[in-house]
């Protein structure tokens, strides 16, 4: 099995009167992460599926005596599929509350209903983690540097969803049936999402405009949809943790585009599916919009992984100055240019450097990754 850097973090946090929450898109490894981290509690867990309509039933209008006598002795609740369970931060509040000796564990597929839902209740009373595919820096320490980077090609097509990375082979059967069967399973299961075609053909319009800017203007017209529609449509994805956003930053250049946004997809694998798409990179036409869509997504996995709170942004001018990434971290701004080709050299804009605190500039290729998020 690949280690996952969450292991450590969430192990620190054991025990400490709060409540652990593990939120992510479904097959990214959050139950095997849990059950592994449980097999240094042997006998001390309680494990619940909120996918089972028992378990739902059986957190019905649960009061702290009758979740006591439902735990017994045991000293840790693990509730996986959380997002399923109606009211499920009520029930993790009247545990923490009223039995801070128990330690709960909680997992989510999305973020839709179970950050709402616990966000309140458990204010001050958890630890929130987000669990990714696996990630460049986890992958580089399982196999190596040498081995990861030969890999670079086949990540930037088939991405690094856990059971991709050990299935060779059955990439292109095991995407579709992710992208198809269970990546959307909670999207499709909300009331919000009342046309499930019209979802794919917005993310298709995503896929294609990846490291652009976007327009949801366009998109909307595009899918012959209202802007509101396709705006609602896209922040569900992006709390179903299919995409992320990528904000303009603006803050001193007079002619900074002031309301920008890029929108990155968590996985290649994923992406590539939705635009049905899994040639290898020398037949591609996409292939500096691939590895783009791969850096950007690790830098974040890295970042989340080992508990860095940077901003993250792009910069652009109404000239065209821009910049493909920048990070904010302490007051200072690192620039960062994302280019496939390693003997290109990127540029940066003299009014960037003149008007930011700047703390690092570098051009990203495959060569020096591992130097970037490998640490």
């Amino acid at each position: 099995m690949i280690p996952r850097y969450l292991k450590t973090h969430i192990g620190k946090r054991m025990f400490k009167g709060k409540a652990i929450i593990v939120l992510g898109p479904r097959q990214s490894g959050k139950t095997t992460l849990i059950t592994d981290l449980l097999k240094n509690y042997p006998d001390q867990a309680y494990s619940f599926n909120g996918d089972e309509p028992d378990i739902r039933d059986l957190f019905s209008n649960a009061t702290s005596t009758k979740l006591k006598s439902i735990i017994g002795n045991k000293s840790i609740v693990f509730i996986d599929e959380a997002q399923r369970i109606p009211e499920i931060g009520l029930s993790i509040k009247l545990l923490v509350d009223n039995y801070p000796q128990i330690q709960v564990i909680a997992t989510g597929s999305s973020s839709l209903e179970l950050s709402d839902s616990i966000r309140e209740p458990l204010t001050g009373r958890k630890y929130e983690y987000s669990l990714f595919p696996l990630a460049y820096q986890e992958m580089l320490n399982h196999t190596g540097r040498v081995q990861e980077d030969r890999m670079i090609p086949h990540r930037l097509v088939f991405g690094s969803y856990p059971e991709i990375v050990s299935s060779p082979g059955e990439e292109i059967e095991l995407l579709k049936l992710l992208s198809d069967s269970y990546l959307f399973k909670d999207l499709f299961n909300l009331e919000k999402i009342k046309k499930p075609p019209l979802l794919e053909k917005i993310i298709r319009a995503l896929a294609l405009q990846v490291g652009n800017e976007v327009s949801y203007n366009e998109i909307a017209q595009l899918v012959s949809a209202d802007r509101q529609t396709v705006e609602k449509y896209i922040d569900l994805m992006e709390k179903s943790f299919i995409i992320h956003r990528l904000p303009a930053l603006k803050r001193n250049v007079r002619n900074e585009i002031k309301h920008g946004t890029k929108i990155y997809f968590w996985d290649n694998g994923i992406l590539n599916a939705m635009i049905g798409n899994f040639n290898p990179l020398v037949s591609r036409t996409d292939v500096g919009q691939l590895w783009e869509n791969y850096v950007v997504s690790e830098r974040k996995k890295y970042l989340a992984n080992n508990q860095i709170y940077a901003r993250s942004y792009f910069w652009r001018t109404t000239q065209k100055q821009e910049i493909d990434y920048i990070e904010e971290l302490s007051a200072k701004f690192a620039a960062y240019e994302i280019k496939w080709n390693p003997s290109k050299k990127a540029f940066f804009s003299k009014s960037f450097i003149e008007n930011y605190p700047i703390s690092d500039t570098a051009t990203i290729n495959p060569k020096i990754l591992g130097d970037w998020i490998g640490n």
